[in-house]
């Protein structure tokens, strides 16, 4: 299905920064799961797409740090739910 949504539409690339140990973690954590950084963040922006509640709340929550100026550090579970998330949708997908 993923395939379907890149070959319809064009692409838009996308640059930012990340710390060294959020990159380093990112990557190691794709990796373990044999997916690119990038098929990562599109089936991310695929869920915010969908609207899908964790991922809505999550952006709220990340919004009212921002707001209220609160450093937050994602734990190493933060980040296991977070990819467990995305591979529970996407397996409904198919």
């Amino acid at each position: 299905m993923s395939e379907l949504r890149s070959e319809r539409f064009s692409k838009k690339s996308v640059h930012f920064n990340l710390s060294t140990d959020a990159h380093g973690a990112f990557r190691i954590a794709c990796f373990e799961r044999n997916l690119s950084m990038q098929e990562v963040f599109e089936e991310f922006v695929q869920q915010i797409l969908a609207e899908t509640p964790q991922v809505i709340k999550m952006l709220d929550e990340i919004s009212d740090y921002k707001k209220n100026k609160t450093e937050r550090k994602f734990s190493k579970q933060d980040v296991e739910s977070i990819f467990d998330m995305i591979e529970n949708n996407r397996l409904k997908d198919f």
